[in-house]
């Protein structure tokens, strides 16, 4: 969970303010959605953070962040990218989906 959170925040932080973000997304043709997909990535990562005092928030954080991710690897599945381009947000896609299934067998099942 570590992972994912130093993650994205450094990607987040990269999408609202790094220049070399503003031509990747211009790349994928979704340069309106840079911003947003920061604030969701940045967001995200909180609520992993918060989610250790309260599992609610960390299942809707890691959910959030791997549907963000689905959609990086479609972006990047429509663009043509090699597999080496696309592993790192198929890598997240799965770590967070896996992050949302263990928070909810062990922090939030009722039995």
């Amino acid at each position: 969970m570590v992972l994912s959170i130093t993650l994205f925040l450094a990607y987040g932080s990269a999408c609202l303010f790094a220049n070399g973000m503003v031509a990747e997304f211009e790349r994928f043709g979704l340069s309106r959605f840079r911003r947003l997909t920061g604030s969701l990535e940045v967001l995200g990562a909180l609520g992993l953070l918060v989610g250790y005092t309260l599992p609610g928030i960390q299942l809707f954080s890691a959910i959030g962040l791997a549907m963000l991710m689905l959609l990086g690897v479609m972006a990047r599945l429509r663009v043509r990218d090699s597999l080496r381009e696309t592993a790192p947000a198929t890598v997240l896609l799965l770590v967070n989906a896996y992050i949302a299934w263990y928070v909810w067998q062990t922090r939030l099942s009722v039995a």
